[in-house]
């Protein structure tokens, strides 16, 4: 259980981090962050600690089992990290979800290769808006032509991700549903909406 993971977002429940729940509970007990549970209920350590951890993911301490938190917000730290997100195979693949862009068919990443949608030789380049991923059939189909040339349809357009480092943690995929009011746009927007006072 201490290796799974832990959403941490800032003051402002904007998600920054995943992090381990090992390092949770360190941040939890140093008083850097607090536990959030569904009810959107902040706790510090010792009130965390008192909650049951019957029906709970839960960790054996000397003296009892405790609740592991799936999502932190920290104290005091506001940022959102500034993450330029390199142009590489892997993030390639990340963005497009290890699916083929032209048949859909999600595979290993083993079983996937690069292809320029506007193919070198007619004057492609090679960037975020140009490459995609492609099952080892669909490149040999369109070979050194353009999805139109080729008769073949692209699922979607290739962009630029924005992603946050969080994003790009250990998968692919949201984790634990404790995650998705703080991942999922409207949510977001939800939480960080400036209130009117009266």
């Amino acid at each position: 259980m201490l290796d799974t993971h832990v959403l941490v977002l800032n003051r402002h429940y904007q998600p920054i981090h995943i992090t381990s729940v090992k390092r949770a509970f360190a941040m939890l007990y140093q008083g850097v962050a607090k536990a959030i549970d569904r009810q959107y209920r902040l706790y510090e350590f010792e009130d965390w600690a008192a909650l049951s951890a019957v029906d709970h993911d839960s960790v054996m301490t000397s003296r009892q089992f405790i609740r592991i938190p799936r999502v932190l917000v920290l104290s005091a730290y506001e940022h959102l990290p500034k993450v330029r997100v390199r142009f590489s195979r892997l993030n390639i693949y990340a963005r497009d979800q290890d699916a083929c862009q032209y048949c859909g068919q999600e595979l290993p990443r083993s079983e996937l290769n690069l292809d320029h949608v506007v193919p070198r030789t007619q004057g492609g380049k090679t960037s975020w808006e140009n490459v995609v991923c492609s099952c080892v059939r669909c490149n040999l189909k369109k070979g050194g032509r353009t999805p139109e040339q080729a008769r073949m349809k692209l699922l979607k357009k290739p962009i630029r991700p924005k992603w946050t480092p969080l994003v790009r943690g250990p998968s692919k995929r949201i984790t634990y549903r404790e995650w998705l009011p703080f991942l999922t746009l409207a949510e977001i927007s939800y939480w960080n909406v400036e209130l009117q006072s009266d």
